[in-house]
C-alpha cells in the first residue's frame, strides 16, 4: 500500500524533476510544519519550512488587507536561487528551490500546476479548524 508520503514524492518528483535547474522542494503546513520534501535533507527541509511558514503568512495578512484574494505564488531571487512560494490545498504551502538556470516561466507554472495536483487530495485544514461530526 502507497503512503501518503510516497504519493506526495511521486506527485513532486513527476512535475518538478521538468524544471531546469530544481534543487529541492518542500510542502508543509501553513503553521510551519514539514509535511514533505523533495531532494533536500531533512534538516534544510525542516529550517526551510519555519522560515516558509512566516513569508506565507505573511503574503497573506497584505493580500487580506487590500482585499486581493487568494495568494497564487511568490517568487524571491537570490543572487544564486529561485524560491517560488505557492498556496497548496487548505492550510498548506509548496516552496520551490532552483539555481538560477531555471526559467522563471516554466517555475512558476510547474509549481502551480504541483501546488495543484497536491491540493487536489491533499487538503490539510489549518489548525484550530475542526470538521463538524
Amino acid at each position: 500500500m502507497t503512503t501518503n508520503n510516497e504519493m506526495i514524492y511521486s506527485v513532486l518528483d513527476n512535475n518538478l524533476s521538468r524544471i531546469a535547474g530544481i534543487e529541492g522542494a518542500v510542502l508543509l503546513s501553513n503553521d510551519g510544519i514539514g509535511l514533505s520534501s523533495y531532494l533536500l535533507d531533512r534538516d534544510t527541509a525542516e529550517r526551510m519550512a519555519a522560515a516558509a511558514s512566516g513569508v506565507a503568512a505573511t503574503m497573506r495578512a497584505i493580500s487580506r488587507e487590500v482585499d486581493g484574494g487568494r495568494v497564487i505564488r511568490q517568487l524571491v531571487e537570490t543572487d544564486d536561487r529561485y524560491l517560488c512560494i505557492v498556496g497548496c490545498g487548505e492550510g498548506s504551502t509548496l516552496i520551490v528551490v532552483t539555481s538560477r538556470k531555471a526559467r522563471l516561466g516554466e517555475l512558476g507554472g510547474e509549481a502551480v500546476r504541483t501546488a495543484q495536483a497536491l491540493g487536489e487530495w491533499l487538503g490539510t485544514p489549518e489548525r484550530g479548524q475542526s470538521s463538524a461530526s
